[in-house]
This record gives C-alpha cells, structure tokens and sequence, in this order.
C-alpha cells in the first residue's frame, strides 16, 4: 500500500467513516474510495475531493521523470 493510501486509510478510520459515508461526503463512488485505499490509480479529481473530506492537504508537484532510453 502507498503513502497517500495509509494516510487516506488512517484519516477515514480516525474520523470513523465507513467507505461508503466519506465516498458519499465527497460525491465519488465507494470502489473510487476502496481503489484509493488499496493503492490503485484514481483521478487527481476524486483524490481532491476524498482529501478534502478528510481535512487533507494535497500537494501536486511536477517532477522530472527520467527517460527509460
């Protein structure tokens, strides 16, 4: 499990949210929220609007990735 997934994970038990209630808080669907927690991609969009619910911050930085070539 990735870092955003432990946090995500920690900060919806530590409220006492079930998946379902914080997918509903935040207007995603519950496998949006299950797919998050287990480490799966989801859209910056739906990331944006779990974090809030939660009263996390996110930070989006651009990075340079190096070529594979």
């Amino acid at each position: 499990m990735n870092e955003i997934a432990q946090q995500v994970r920690a900060a919806r038990t530590g409220l006492g949210l079930s998946q379902g209630l914080l997918a509903s808080r935040a207007g995603v669907s519950r496998p949006s929220v299950a797919r998050l927690e287990a480490g799966e991609d989801v859209s910056t969009d739906t990331l944006s609007k779990i974090s809030e619910v939660l009263g996390l911050k996110l930070t989006l930085a651009e990075v340079q990735l190096e070529d594979d070539q």
